[in-house]
C-alpha cells in the first residue's frame, strides 16, 4: 500500500520542483546566446544543399497531353533564391530556409514543343507562407482542364494528411485542457502558455547538449511538473477559498500575461529550431509528408490512444471521468477529488508540454508566443466536441485541423485560422454543447 506522503513532504516537493523550473529559466541565458542545438547557426546560408529545409514551395505540371518534364522553376526571396526541374511526373520542389514571401517563376523557354500557359495565368508569381510548412502553386496551361483536375486530388490529398497531422497535434492539447475544464469547471487561458513551456524546455535541455530524444523527454516530465506546482501553489488554494470560477478565469488570463513575458525575457523574440527540425520529405504515391510531420502523427495517435485506454479501463481514469460527471457525488463514494485534479493537471501539463514540441516541430520553430497563436484553435477543437469531453476533444481538434489545412486550397493561408473560428461560432449558434457534448437546462 502507499503511504499518503505528508504535508511537509509535499511543501518540499513543490518548493523542489518550482525552484528547478525557476533555476533553468533564470539562469539560462537569452535564445541567442544559446549554443544552436543543430549544432549550426540559426542563419543560414542559401549554399546548403537540398533536403535539408523542411519549408517547401511545390506543384505539378501537366497540360492535355500529360506530365512536363524538364521545366525549370526557380523561387526567390528572403534572401534566397533556389531552383527545381520538374521531373518524368512533372512534380517539382523548391525547399527554402525559412517562411516569408517569394517569388515564383516558371522559365517559360524550357517549355515542351507546343506547350504554352494558359491565358492570364501570372508568372512569375508571389507565394507567401503562414504557419505552415509547404505551399502548392500551380501553372495552368492551354485549357487547363487536366492540370486542374489533376492537381486537386494530388493537392487535397497532401492537405488532408498535413490536416490529419495538425488536428492531431492540437488534439493533444485540447485533451488536456477540456480534462482540467471537466474536474473543475476552469477556463484555463494560461494552457497555451503551457504549450510553449514544453518547446522552450526542449530547446533548453537539447541546448546543454542533451540528446534530442532525452531532451524532449524531459520537457515533457518538466511540463507535467509545471501542471503540478500551478494547481498545488495556485488553484488548489482558490478552491478552498471558494473563488467563483470567472474570478479564477481571470487569474489565467493574468497567469498567462506573466509567463508570456517570462519567458520571452529569458528566451527571446527570435525563432529557433529544435534538433533534427529540418527533416527529409518522405513520397507515398500522390501524398507526401515530412518524416517530421509523420513521426508527429504516430506520437500523438500513440498517445491518445493510451490516454483513451487510462481514462476506460483503469481505476484513475474511471475516478477521474466520475469526478468530471460530478465532484460531490465522487467524494460521497470515496474517491479523493483532490488528488484526482492534481493527477488531472499533471497530465495536462504533459500532454501540453508534448503538443508544444510537435508544434514545434511542425511550423516549424519555437518562439516565447508559439502557444498563444494556437490557443483559440484549441479552444476551438474542445467547443466544437463539447466541453469536458475528452472525446470530443479529440474529435474537435482533427476536424479543426483537417478544416485548416484543406482550406487553403481556397482561401489565403493567412485567413485559415479565420475559418476555424468560423467553424466554433457556427457550433455555438446551432449546437451549443458540441458534437459528443450533452444537452443541459440552465435555470
Amino acid at each position: 500500500m502507499i503511504t499518503k506522503p505528508t504535508t511537509a513532504w509535499r511543501r518540499r516537493l513543490i518548493f523542489l520542483t518550482a525552484g528547478l523550473l525557476a533555476a533553468l529559466f533564470m539562469s539560462a541565458p537569452a535564445a541567442g546566446a544559446f549554443p544552436h542545438p543543430s549544432g549550426s547557426s540559426p542563419g543560414t546560408p542559401a549554399s546548403i544543399k537540398a533536403g535539408e529545409f523542411e519549408n517547401r514551395i511545390s506543384g505539378v505540371l501537366r497540360n492535355a497531353e500529360g506530365p512536363l518534364e524538364g521545366v525549370q522553376i526557380t523561387a526567390t526571396g528572403e534572401g534566397f533564391e533556389g531552383e527545381a526541374t520538374s521531373d518524368e511526373s512533372g512534380r517539382w520542389v523548391i525547399e527554402v530556409p525559412e517562411q516569408g514571401a517569394y517569388e515564383v517563376e516558371l522559365d517559360e523557354s524550357t517549355l515542351p514543343d507546343g506547350a504554352q500557359l494558359a491565358e492570364g495565368q501570372e508568372n512569375p508569381r508571389t507565394v507567401t507562407f503562414s504557419g505552415t510548412t509547404n505551399i502548392t502553386t500551380l501553372f495552368l496551361f492551354g485549357e487547363g482542364i487536366v492540370l486542374e483536375t489533376t492537381s486537386f486530388w494530388s493537392v487535397l490529398a497532401d492537405r488532408a494528411v498535413a490536416g490529419l497531422s495538425f488536428g492531431l497535434l492540437l488534439a493533444l492539447s485540447a485533451v488536456g485542457l477540456s480534462l482540467i475544464f471537466g474536474t473543475t469547471g476552469l477556463t484555463n487561458f494560461a494552457h497555451g502558455e503551457m504549450v510553449t513551456m514544453g518547446a522552450v524546455l526542449a530547446f533548453a535541455f537539447a541546448a546543454l547538449g542533451l540528446p534530442a530524444i532525452i531532451a524532449i523527454i524531459l520537457a515533457v516530465i518538466g511540463g507535467g511538473a509545471f501542471g503540478y506546482v500551478q494547481d498545488a501553489g495556485l488553484w488548489k488554494p482558490l478552491r478552498r477559498k471558494g473563488t467563483g470560477l470567472v474570478p479564477m478565469m481571470i487569474v489565467s488570463i493574468g497567469l498567462a500575461l506573466a509567463l508570456r513575458y517570462i519567458i520571452q525575457f529569458n528566451f527571446g523574440g527570435q525563432t529557433q529550431q529544435l534538433p533534427g527540425a529540418q527533416g527529409n520529405i518522405l513520397d507515398f504515391g500522390p501524398v507526401s509528408i515530412s518524416q517530421n510531420n509523420l513521426n508527429s502523427l504516430i506520437t500523438s495517435l500513440v498517445v491518445i490512444l493510451l490516454i483513451a485506454f487510462l481514462l476506460l479501463r483503469t481505476r484513475v481514469g474511471k475516478a477521474t471521468r466520475a469526478v468530471a460527471d460530478n465532484p460531490a457525488l465522487a467524494a460521497a463514494s470515496g474517491i479523493d477529488v483532490d488528488r484526482v485534479i492534481r493527477l488531472v493537471w499533471v497530465v495536462g501539463g504533459a500532454l501540453a508540454a508534448l503538443g508544444g514540441i510537435l508544434w514545434a516541430y511542425y511550423r516549424p520553430g519555437v518562439t516565447f508566443n508559439m502557444g498563444q497563436q494556437i490557443l483559440l484553435l484549441i479552444f476551438a477543437g474542445v467547443v466544437l466536441g463539447g466541453l469536458g469531453t475528452v472525446f470530443g476533444a479529440l474529435l474537435g481538434s482533427i476536424i479543426v485541423g483537417l478544416f485548416v489545412e484543406i482550406s487553403t486550397i481556397w482561401l489565403e493561408a493567412d485567413l485559415k485560422y479565420v475559418g476555424a473560428l468560423l467553424v466554433m461560432i457556427l457550433v455555438l449558434l446551432f449546437r451549443p454543447q458540441g458534437i459528443l457534448g450533452r444537452r443541459e437546462r440552465v435555470g
